[in-house]
C-alpha cells in the first residue's frame, strides 16, 4: 500500500510539471510516466486517463492555494501580497489555472465546485463593506476579481512581466508595496 501511495504521489508531481509546462493537450502520458518512474498502466489505474490525471492535479493545487492564502476581507491589500508571494513559490498554480481557462473553461467560474469558497469570500467582502473597510459602491464579486487580478500582475501568465522567486528582494519589496497601495486605493472606502 505504501508503494502505491508513493507511486501515486510521483505521478501527481510529474504531471504537475508536465501540465504546467505543456497544458492538457500538449502533455504526454509517456513523459509523465517516465518522469514519475511509473508505468502507464499505473497512471491509468489511479486516474483513469489523462483528463482524470489533470483533474486530480488541478484539484490538489486549487486546494493548496485556497488553504495557503487565507483571505481577510478587512485587509485585502495583505491578501493580495500573500497571493503574490504564493505565486513566487508555486508558479505552477497560475500556469495550471491558465491552461484550464484556455483549454477547458473559457467563460464563467474557473472551478465550479469551489463556489462555496468563493461565496464565503464574496460574503466576507460584503461584510467588510458594511464595516467601512471596502468601498460599498463596488460589487463584492468585482472586488474579489480585481484583487486577484492585481495580485497576479507579475504571475507566470502575465502579459507584462513575470517575477521569479530569485529576483532581488528589493524588487519584491517594491512590488509588494505598490500592490498593497493599489489595492487599498482601488477598493478602499472613499475618503470622507
Amino acid at each position: 500500500m505504501k508503494d502505491g501511495q508513493a507511486t501515486r504521489r510521483r505521478l501527481l508531481d510529474a504531471a504537475t510539471q508536465e501540465f504546467a509546462a505543456h497544458g492538457i493537450a500538449g502533455a504526454r502520458v509517456d513523459r509523465i510516466s517516465a518522469n514519475a518512474k511509473a508505468n502507464k498502466a499505473q497512471l491509468y489505474a489511479y486516474f483513469g486517463d489523462k483528463d482524470g490525471l489533470f483533474d486530480a492535479v488541478f484539484r490538489e493545487h486549487a486546494d493548496v492555494i485556497v488553504d495557503t492564502v487565507p483571505m481577510t476581507a478587512d485587509d485585502l491589500a495583505g491578501y493580495a501580497v500573500r497571493l503574490y508571494d504564493a505565486c513566487l513559490v508555486r508558479p505552477e498554480l497560475a500556469r495550471l489555472a491558465a491552461w484550464t481557462r484556455l483549454e477547458r473553461v473559457p467563460l464563467g467560474e474557473l472551478v465550479g465546485d469551489m463556489g462555496e469558497q468563493t461565496e464565503r469570500k464574496v460574503s466576507a467582502i460584503a461584510q467588510a463593506q458594511r464595516d467601512g473597510h471596502v468601498d460599498p459602491a463596488l460589487a463584492p464579486e468585482d472586488v474579489l476579481a480585481m484583487v486577484l487580478t492585481m495580485a497576479l500582475a507579475w504571475g507566470p501568465t502575465s502579459l507584462f512581466f513575470t517575477a521569479a522567486e530569485d529576483d532581488p528582494e528589493t524588487e519584491h519589496d517594491r512590488r509588494r508595496a505598490g500592490l498593497a497601495a493599489m489595492v487599498r486605493r482601488a477598493v478602499g472606502p472613499e475618503p470622507a
